[in-house]
């Protein structure tokens, strides 16, 4: 476009040539006339004339091409008034806006990015020798992808002050459908299995209402590499494509695509060779080429070859490989000799990292993950575990990774890592709503990114109509230069279950501190060691069976109503292994965490919790669009050993394992699934009256009992969890939100029981006021199924999650919640 331009002022220039003499004169006086919005001073820089110098027809064009080439002036003439030089110009109009009508398939904001490419800018002047162009261009994009009808036309609306308006109007039609897509040549696969791998198609299954036939001749280009590489992947190196033939039928409403192809013979691998500069590294290069002799040709393999060895040598500093397979065909037809010609070029030094997009947290956060130090070689491989440390941190959205070579060195380069933060601070709100428990509102706050330090710091204040908490923490993530991790903790907690409606009535205050300290194993692996007192007063608890066992040996007789307090010394021990490639929204990799929390001989009560969590991602396709999660959660607590009385510790019922809810058990009511409480009632006959302190009532036996099943859950001792989840693309979402929303449908499946539970004792006794039935809640096979959608969005105030369920297994009496709405972080 320029060449033309430039071409077009030559043209111009000799024919704005003025009548004077051409003879040289001496230049007395400089004018410019037609002047609107462009400046005398800007107009003069484009003319390569001054005062006083001496001019002739050689000048006089250079200034009309320069005059021209600055885009602003659509005619320019020079003229001769004794020694003084006019130049007469007409201004372009300046462009006052672009606007666009009837454009679906191309948005404004990729037109507007395509426009300025060509010049086409508000607020610049307007080449009018562009608007045939543009309307050429648009016409060709319509016809690329299947609309032959489209018409494009551009108009120039004059404004006053000599500015104009374009106007862009589109009319694009209906678009061309595929009629037939024809495969000429191919013997060895049927017509059905090669269209089967083509994303055009000439015909859709009746369930598939939204799929279209429209051609695009870009996915034409991208399906005719897909049919190569399935030929080629099967051993026909020496396929081809003839020729393609695209016919629209009369009306331009059909397209027949043609494709002739030679399929030519099967080839298996003789031998492989490694030729090149290998820089000592020739036994490590032929184990990774060696195939087996009769290997039948694949060229993905080959392919996936080429990028081992261009990551191996990318691993000792060698940034840019050429590595190349070359096919060597030998005498014995059928039969191919590979070749890997192999370059490591030069070796790379790390000059510098850099970091942008960290507006909150500091570059010492960031730079301590980093496995490529500077001044080292430059090694792909830390570089990528350096991105997924950062990525793993939690702290950012999105994290990008480049190398640029150091101006005027090839043997150094700057990584740049580009982040993008994301919210790493909560303000937690939880709203939830079941068919029993009514409404459920809690409140939070917590920064996990504290002052941009990396570490974690919270100040919690939770209250709602069953809890009321205040706690304090806080964790280093390098207490050390090494990663090793301290935190600690104080709190104080105050719980009435019998608001909650679900669970068992009693209350519980305790206050405690404590402290951890982490280990980092390697990359991926650490072990957590930790310690805490906590003092614990459990108060107002009903007489049900189970909490009995635990409760009634701690009473105080002369005041049974005062409840219990215990002083808890626990010591806890856990391993952690994590190799997924995010903290938040993971779509790769596995986590497995496995902790053992004991409480001290010496504290007032004995036992001991062990608990698992793995969860596992699997992506399904390379864009991590779609990924299938598999979840497993283990737990089990009990008391041992004996007290001063002889009597057994049992594990505390306030510390039973729950499911339901949002975090655990979608679709069923939080801390609703499990064994439920049991009332039990002696029974007694009438007596002979109280004489010399004798009863009037005397018992009948513990065989005559009766027993009623409380609505009320009391939890069990073990527990087990899990599912699966499908994460899918969000719907209507943009593409630069998808590291913030997530879209999943699920699969729950849970039970808890309680070991020590001993059905036998009460299956014979007769129910009494209750609706509930008793069943063997020392059994594990009582479990629930739900399955529902889930969405998940990191908000700028924190973490949502909106969860729509339905129980698939559940017990007649159980109680379900079919919507839950968190705000906070929840998971």
């Amino acid at each position: 476009m320029t060449l033309k331009k430039l071409f077009l002022a030559a043209l111009m220039a000799g024919a704005a040539m003025p009548a004077y003499s051409a003879e040289p004169f001496v230049v007395e006086d400089i004018r410019v006339r037609g002047l609107q919005r462009v400046a005398l001073g800007a107009a003069l820089t484009y003319i390569p004339v001054r005062v006083g110098d001496t001019v002739n027809d050689s000048t006089i064009r250079n200034s009309i091409r320069s005059l021209y080439s600055s885009t602003h002036f659509d005619n320019v003439v020079v003229k001769r008034d004794g020694n003084t030089i006019i130049f007469e110009v007409s201004e372009r109009p300046t462009i006052s806006s672009i606007t666009f009508d009837g454009n679906k398939d191309i948005k404004d904001e990729q037109l507007e990015e395509s426009l300025t490419e060509q010049g086409l800018v508000e607020g610049e002047p307007l080449d009018l020798t562009t608007i045939s162009s543009i309307e050429t261009g648009l016409a060709e994009f319509y016809h690329s992808i299947g609309k032959y009808d489209a018409d494009i036309s551009v108009n120039v609306v004059n404004l006053p002050r000599n500015r104009v308006r374009v106007e862009i109007d589109f009319e694009e039609g209906e678009s061309a459908e595929i009629q037939q897509i024809n495969i000429v040549g191919n013997r060895k696969f049927s017509d059905e299995e090669l269209l089967s791998t083509l994303e055009l198609k000439d015909s859709l299954p009746w369930w598939n209402i939204i799929g279209e036939r429209r051609y695009q001749k870009q996915q034409l280009s991208g399906d005719l590499e897909t049919l190569e590489s399935f030929y080629k992947d099967r051993g026909y190196l020496q396929f081809t494509i003839e020729s393609v033939q695209v016919t629209l039928t009369p009306d331009r409403k059909g397209i027949y695509v043609t494709i002739n192809v030679d399929e030519g013979e099967i080839y298996t691998i003789r031998e492989t060779r490694v030729i090149g500069d290998l820089r000592g590294h020739d036994e490590a290069l032929e184990r990774l080429t060696k195939i087996e002799a009769g290997t039948q040709y694949n060229a993905a393999s080959i392919t996936y070859l080429e990028e081992l060895i261009a990551k191996f040598y990318g691993r000792y500093g060698y940034a840019y490989p050429e590595v190349r397979v070359i096919p060597e065909l030998t005498e014995t037809e059928g039969e191919v000799d590979l070749i890997f010609s192999v370059n490591p070029g030069k070796r790379v030094y790390v000059n510098r990292i850099n970091f942008s997009g960290n507006i909150t947290t500091m570059d010492e956060v960031l730079r301590r993950e980093m496995r490529q130090l500077e001044g080292a070689p430059l090694n792909e491989a830390a570089i990528e575990q350096s991105k997924v440390r950062l990525e793993r941190l939690g702290f950012f959205e999105t994290v990008e990774s480049d190398t640029q070579r150091v101006d005027g060195r090839d043997d150094l380069v700057d990584v740049n890592f580009t982040v993008k933060e994301q919210p790493s601070g909560s303000f937690d709100f939880m709203f939830g709503y079941g068919d029993y428990s009514g409404l459920q509102l809690g409140l939070g706050v917590a920064q996990d990114n504290f002052l941009g330090t990396g570490n974690r710091a919270a100040i919690n204040l939770n209250t709602n109509r069953f809890s009321r908490s205040l706690s304090l923490s806080y964790t280093d993530r390098y207490f050390t230069k090494d990663g090793i991790n301290l935190s600690g903790q104080i709190y104080l907690n105050e719980f009435d279950a019998g608001n909650q409606a679900n669970l068992i009535r009693y209350n519980k205050t305790q206050y405690g501190l404590g402290g951890s300290i982490g280990f980092p194993i390697n990359e991926v692996s650490s072990i957590n060691i930790g310690a805490m007192y906590r003092n614990e007063e459990v108060t107002n608890v009903e007489g049900y069976e189970q909490v009995s066992q635990f409760y009634q040996p701690y009473l105080d007789t002369q005041d049974p109503n005062s409840g219990v307090a215990f002083d808890i010394y626990e010591l806890s021990l856990g391993y952690g292994r994590v190799t997924l490639n995010r903290r938040v929204f993971p779509t790769a990799g596995t986590s497995n965490r496995v902790s053992l929390d004991v409480v001290a001989p010496f504290s007032d009560v004995n036992y001991f919790r062990v608990s698992y969590d793995f969860k596992h991602y699997w992506p399904l396709t390379d864009s991590h669009n779609f990924v299938l999660v598999s979840r497993l959660n283990l737990g089990y607590g009990n008391g041992y050993g004996e007290d001063d009385k002889g009597n057994e510790y049992l594990f505390p019922f306030y510390e039973n394992f729950r499911l339901g809810g949002n975090d655990t058990l979608r679709g069923f009511e939080a801390n609703t699934v499990g064994p439920r409480a049991i009332y039990r009632y002696p029974q007694a006959i009438d007596g002979y009256g109280g004489f010399g302190g004798i009863p009037s009532d005397l018992p009948v036996g513990p065989g005559a009992d009766t027993l009623a099943v409380s609505q009320f859950s009391v939890g069990g001792n073990a527990m087990f969890s899990g599912g699966f989840e499908l994460i899918f693309p969000t719907p209507l979402i943009k593409e630069e939100s998808r590291n913030s929303v997530r879209t999943s449908l699920y699969v729950d499946v849970g039970s808890v029981w309680d070991t020590e539970f001993d059905y036998d004792t009460y299956k014979d006794l007769q129910l009494v006021n209750s609706s509930y039935a008793l069943r063997d809640y020392s059994s594990p096979s009582d479990y629930r199924v739900s399955a529902g959608l889930a969405v998940q969005w990191i908000s700028p105030m924190g973490p949502i999650t909106l969860s729509f369920g339905s129980a698939l297994k559940k017990q007649e009496d159980d109680r379900t919640q079919m919507f839950t709405f968190n705000f906070g972080s929840t998971f």
